[in-house]
């Protein structure tokens, strides 16, 4: 029995996708999306195979919430769940420079009920699944394969970092875990992974140590 955990912009939009997805035996549906637990505490909690996830844009705050869900930031204690995420054509190219989390599979949020089903059982046994037409916008698209300006990239991204990731990043090359910055910054450990997850996104970074010599090499920390 795959276990599926789905997020979702809206209740309406999570209904309708575990509606999907209990209709077919082998997938339990679990988690329910109650007020005041967020993403990571139901994920923590239920400990999902899979997560399905309607992804709404492309801005700098969802892309740090896939890395975050998607199991960069946690502590090893736990396997990682694999990510299948629903997303509009626009939102490909970010989605794609994203994809070294544990994205599995990529569908349009307009998907049919099968080819939903489809995408989640592939995840779950380890199998990257796309649709013929997001395959095309991948493969042909400039913007996610083709190389970029070194200055240009490194400023635009360098650019982007707050004054807050910046002091998480400073706190990160310390050596400081989640935990520890929670405590210095006064903020809770959830919003710590936050800032942490937002950093991963905007460096395009899969490791903390990556993070850590991308902004070294940025000149935005002194090691």
């Amino acid at each position: 029995m795959t276990r599926v955990l789905v997020a979702a912009k809206s209740a309406v939009s999570r209904a309708g996708l575990e509606a999907i997805l209990a209709r077919e035996p082998s997938l339990l549906v679990v988690g329910g999306g109650s007020n005041g637990t967020s993403l990571a505490e139901e994920i923590a909690e239920h400990e999902p195979d899979v997560l399905l996830v309607e992804f709404g844009g492309s801005d700098d705050d969802a892309l740090a919430m896939l890395h975050v869900v998607s199991g960069d930031l946690d502590d090893g204690m736990r396997p990682s769940p694999s990510v299948v995420l629903l997303a509009d054509d626009g939102d490909v190219a970010p989605i794609v420079a994203a994809l070294g989390a544990s994205v599995r599979a990529l569908l349009p949020r307009d998907a049919r009920p099968q080819e939903i089903v489809a995408a989640v059982s592939a995840a779950a046994a380890g199998l990257v699944a796309v649709t013929a037409e997001l395959f095309a916008v991948i493969r042909s698209g400039a913007t996610v394969g083709a190389p970029a300006t070194p200055g240009r990239v490194d400023a635009a991204r360098a650019a982007t970092l707050t004054p807050r990731e910046l002091e998480v990043l400073r706190m990160i090359a310390d050596g400081l875990g989640n935990k520890q910055i929670a405590a210095r910054l006064a903020i809770s450990e959830h919003t710590v992974k936050f800032h942490v997850g937002s950093v991963f996104a905007k460096t395009h970074a899969s490791t903390r140590a990556e993070a850590v010599m991308i902004g070294a090499r940025r000149g935005l920390i002194v090691l």
